[in-house]
């Protein structure tokens, strides 16, 4: 799997809205190998959207489409301070995510030791069982800077999330589990308060 995030100031959120719907209707059906997209913006009108491939090659196929180049052009205009984030290596959890999540966050930061936070993730029984309001995570290196990621979190409704916020932390069972996850640093969360998942018929949405 190959996954790309754009994120941007939403300059007009209906009008980013919009294009991403006509993305929908008339460039979705010739986009080779597209697996699907989560999209939303932000309460303080930061407009994030991960797009999922299921390879790099044929991602950037997708963006040399001339009919691509032009939604673009259109899209972009409803954006500010525009930043992509290409990603070869993708972590899944709950194979990702879930297309009846109803709030999802994403967090980005540094991590000195990705592989080893990655390792210390949930896990499918874990999400299953002690967080069964989490629907599915996807962890994201981006391609640009070793150590920064993408992490999307897919949560069955926001109040789950905010519950989950006020849980007491399980105790580690080990002292050396204590800082499993290893330093992490300018980290920077965006809620997804009315998510759109888009995907292609007959594929599952991540």
């Amino acid at each position: 799997m190959f996954i790309r995030v754009i994120q941007g100031r939403a300059t007009n959120p209906p009008g980013i809205r919009r294009d991403l719907g006509r993305w929908q209707r008339q460039l979705a059906a010739d986009a080779d190998g597209w697996l699907g997209s989560t999209t939303g913006i932000t309460d303080d009108g930061w407009s994030v959207t991960v797009v999922r491939f299921a390879s790099e090659a044929q991602a950037r196929r997708n963006s040399d489409r001339p009919e691509q180049r032009e939604w673009w052009r259109d899209a972009s205009q409803h954006l500010a301070r525009v930043v992509v984030h290409d990603a070869s290596k993708i972590h899944l959890d709950q194979d990702g995510g879930a297309e009846e999540a109803g709030f999802v966050r994403v967090v980005q930061g540094h991590s000195d030791d990705l592989a080893r936070m990655v390792r210390a993730s949930p896990g499918q029984e874990a999400l299953a069982g002690d967080a069964p309001h989490i629907l599915g995570m996807t962890v994201a290196e981006h391609a640009d800077r070793p150590g920064d990621f993408t992490q999307i979190v897919y949560f069955s409704s926001e109040q789950d999330a905010r519950r989950l916020e006020q849980e007491p932390p399980i105790e580690a069972e080990e002292p050396a589990q204590e800082n499993h996850r290893g330093p992490m640093a300018d980290l920077r969360s965006f809620d997804l308060r009315d998510p759109q998942m888009l995907s292609p018929p007959d594929v599952p949405t991540y």
